[in-house]
């Protein structure tokens, strides 16, 4: 493995990629003597107000943080491989495993309007990356783009279920891989799975070995080269898009419009609860993202290849999803393999080998691509010190960060053997969710204040208008929860909705136009991303929400006694350095005064 360095006093200090002394993961130098930790954590709060109140510089991010690493990622990717790696990244247990599910006990055949609710929520979350992607072209995504605009301590809070989201969603994807395994060996899913149930209960009681290995497999092919494993992930993805056209083709020959009635048996609410929950199937296109540091032209090669997957995937899901409920009633749909299922039912038994193979092909190119996004997010944050540096480590031949790989595959496998599919998918909705919307955030924040040129006027206007539009969201989306017929509050919160990104519209002028591409229809589009994440999150059960409380808890905790101080450390040391060496430059494009570099 390669080291890695960071600056310290001015001296590099290079790190043995294969070691575990403590100079590995607390390096800082409030962790050097228990005195030191006793008087950071006597200083707690003002480090705390520090990092919320500080915002990170593109410069940083593109140059000290990236640094940490020492050996840099190589520029080997086009349009054309972000194009097939938005794809795998997408397709897979999503449309294969929850489409039934959501269909058979929640929205009927109607689960297609479901995925177009998703669909749209998605897209909107795919500009606002995008414009972040070609601006910030890291390998940390959404991370990067957070503490960029809204602060070290909210992008820590992201990042940590941005990782939580990465690991579900592999497990996820790996369970799913040994159901339809063992539908194509002609088994029951659970005869592949140890049963355990009268000790750890229904929800952790089936182990999965099968996922275990294939996600062992997924790791060694992701640590020896991201451009290696991008043919892989595109000649993957092309049989896949085969295998789904027959799907399509095949399964509407036996298309029966009866089993189009009743279309939406639970209602409206039957749709968007669904929905909710298919927004799993959209968790990946943030992948993409990750990869900007890999690309040899993130302005043109980033757009056409996040926009593109993802309406190919909008259009793919909604053809599977009607197919699907044409051939079965969708009270007969199976949960665990639905389309070879339904091919049986039909009487085309022989057809539910070609579904499950195409299946497996597609659910290992999501393994593939996850694991590749999601060690690039571990990189990037710990190049900032708030997870250990170690982990911020590139191999100088391969290219790749085979640090991060491994720790974020190893406890995905972990969480794969134990954890069902249903708990799963929901609690990876919430996190996605969440994020999305914090990005969408972001993005106003960018577009609408640079320090040193927006007025304090227009500063407080847009600080007023994104609270009242995540506000009011959050009404609208609670009073949709808690299952009411009524529809007098949604007459309410939706004008003040509207009434707030107008204002911000009309009264608060841009500070800043992007260089290369640009969201469209900046802010409606943006509003309206934080409004569909946040109304979708309304429809989530309680537990995964508890689930989702008692997560962050447990990163707060890390945050106030390790993230904090390593993060501030860092940061300080590396002002003062810049200072030092007199360095110091205009950090915000814009901006008037001469400020001091903060990571």
């Amino acid at each position: 493995m390669g080291g890695s360095s960071s600056c310290v006093e001015g001296v590099a200090v290079r790190r043995r990629g294969c070691s575990c002394a403590k100079e590995d993961f607390l390096p800082e130098e409030s962790f050097n003597s228990l005195e030191n930790y006793a008087r950071a954590l006597r200083e707690t709060g003002m480090r705390l107000k520090d990092r919320v109140m500080t915002r990170s510089l593109e410069l940083t991010e593109l140059t000290e943080v990236k640094g940490e690493s020492q050996h840099e990622m190589k520029k080997n990717l086009t349009w054309w491989d972000l194009m097939w790696f938005g794809v795998g990244a997408v397709i897979g247990a999503g449309i294969f495993v929850l489409t039934g599910l959501e269909a058979r006990d929640v929205a009927g055949p109607a689960v297609v309007l479901s995925y177009i609710v998703s669909g749209i929520s998605a897209l909107f979350s795919v500009f606002c990356y995008t414009e972040f992607a070609v601006e910030i072209p890291v390998a940390g995504g959404s991370f990067a783009y957070l503490r960029v605009e809204l602060g070290d301590f909210a992008a820590f809070i992201a990042a940590g279920n941005i990782l939580l989201e990465y690991v579900i969603g592999g497990a996820a994807v790996a369970r799913s891989w040994t159901s339809y395994f063992a539908t194509l060996c002609n088994y029951s899913p659970n005869d592949f799975r140890i049963n355990v149930q009268e000790k750890l209960g229904e929800d952790y009681g089936h182990l999965d070995p099968i996922a275990v290995v294939v996600i062992s497999i997924i790791c060694i092919l992701a640590v020896l080269s991201t451009k290696g494993s991008s043919r892989f992930n595109y000649i993957a993805s092309i049989i896949h898009v085969i295998v789904i056209l027959f799907i399509i083709i095949a399964g509407l020959s036996k298309a029966d419009t009866k089993n189009y009635t009743p279309f939406a048996p639970n209602g409206a609410r039957g749709v968007f609860k669904a929905s909710a929950v298919l927004f799993f199937a959209y968790v990946g296109f943030d992948v993409v993202s990750t990869m900007a540091e890999e690309t040899k032209n993130p302005g043109r090669d980033i757009p056409i290849g996040l926009v593109g997957s993802m309406l190919f995937t909008t259009i793919a899901y909604c053809l599977l999803a009607i197919t699907l409920c044409l051939m079965q009633p969708y009270t007969q749909i199976d949960e665990n393999a639905p389309f070879s299922v339904a091919f049986q039912a039909v009487g085309m038994g022989w057809a539910k080998y070609i579904v499950a193979a195409g299946a497996l092909k597609g659910m290992t190119t999501v393994l593939l691509v996850s694991a590749i996004g999601q060690a690039r997010y571990l990189t990037h944050i710990a190049r900032t010190h708030m997870v250990p540096p170690w982990f911020a480590q590139v191999n100088g031949k391969t290219g790749t960060p085979v640090n991060a790989t491994v720790i974020m595959l190893v406890a995905t496998a972990i969480i794969a053997f134990f954890t069902g599919l249903g708990i799963l998918s929901n609690l990876l909705s919430i996190s996605t969710l969440f994020i999305f919307m914090l990005v969408a955030v972001a993005l106003l924040v960018r577009r609408y204040y640079v320090s040193g040129v927006t007025k304090p006027v227009h500063r407080n206007i847009l600080i007023v208008c994104l609270l009242t539009i995540i506000g009011s969201s959050i009404v609208t989306a609670a009073f949709w929860g808690m299952d009411t017929t009524g529809w007098v509050v949604y007459t309410i919160t939706v004008p003040i909705w509207f009434l707030a990104t107008f204002v911000l519209c009309l009264f608060v002028p841009k500070a800043r136009q992007p260089k290369l591409w640009g969201v469209p229809l900046v802010p409606w589009l943006p509003s309206c991303s934080i409004a569909i994440n946040i109304f979708l999150l309304g429809s989530i059960d309680k537990d995964s929400f508890i689930r989702f409380g008692l997560w962050t808890a447990l990163l707060l905790v890390y945050y106030f006694f390790f993230g904090l101080h390593a993060s501030y450390d860092t940061a300080k040391e590396l002002t003062k350095k810049r200072v030092q060496d007199a360095t110091s430059t205009e950090i915000e494009e814009g901006a008037t005064k001469v400020v001091s570099v903060e990571i």
